[in-house]
């Protein structure tokens, strides 16, 4: 993936990036790594904490978890669990300053149920560590460095990115 992208990153950004379910259902986006019963699990395409992904649910019109049936919605907080157990793993194995993994359903920006999987680590900075993912600057969070299509770094964040995908076809 990374800088093995076929597509132009331009292309990526106009085409994937505006219409995340919509470029999974069709297979236009290049970060799914799975099919799961309730949705899409995505490496995010932002990695500042590598590991970083979101699972997208696959239900029309759901913006929060209450529009799901009850029974939809044990199906989506499984796959989370189950994306954050693939998450863990490979995080694990990654870098030993992996600390734990934070879940959250926010819906703030993006009204499409999904929810967040967030890596820590011990290396992070005081004031961030021990708090909210969100307090992190927007410039950290969405720098270059981070993005896994144009960053440097792009074939070690697709290394951690197969390493998920792998968990999570060994877990299902």
């Amino acid at each position: 993936m990374g800088r093995h992208a076929h597509a132009s990153g331009d292309e990526l950004l106009t085409d994937w990036r505006t219409d995340r379910l919509g470029a999974a259902r069709r297979g236009d986006n290049p970060l799914v790594m799975a099919k799961l019963n309730s949705g899409y699990a995505v490496f995010g395409d932002t990695q500042h904490l590598p590991g970083y992904c979101v699972l997208l649910s696959d239900v029309d019109n759901a913006d929060h978890l209450t529009d799901l049936t009850r029974t939809q919605r044990a199906d989506f907080l499984a796959d989370m669990g189950l994306l954050g157990e693939a998450v863990f793993a490979a995080c694990n194995g990654f870098d030993p300053a992996f600390r734990r993994l934070n879940y959250e359903i926010l819906g703030n920006s993006l009204h499409h149920l999904h929810a967040h999987i967030h890596p820590r680590y011990s290396w992070e900075a005081r004031e961030f560590r021990d708090a909210p993912v969100w307090r992190y600057p927007n410039e950290v969070r969405f720098a270059e460095e981070h993005d896994v299509l144009v960053s440097p770094k792009a074939e070690e964040y697709d290394q951690l990115r197969e390493a998920i995908a792998a968990e999570l076809a060994r877990l299902a």
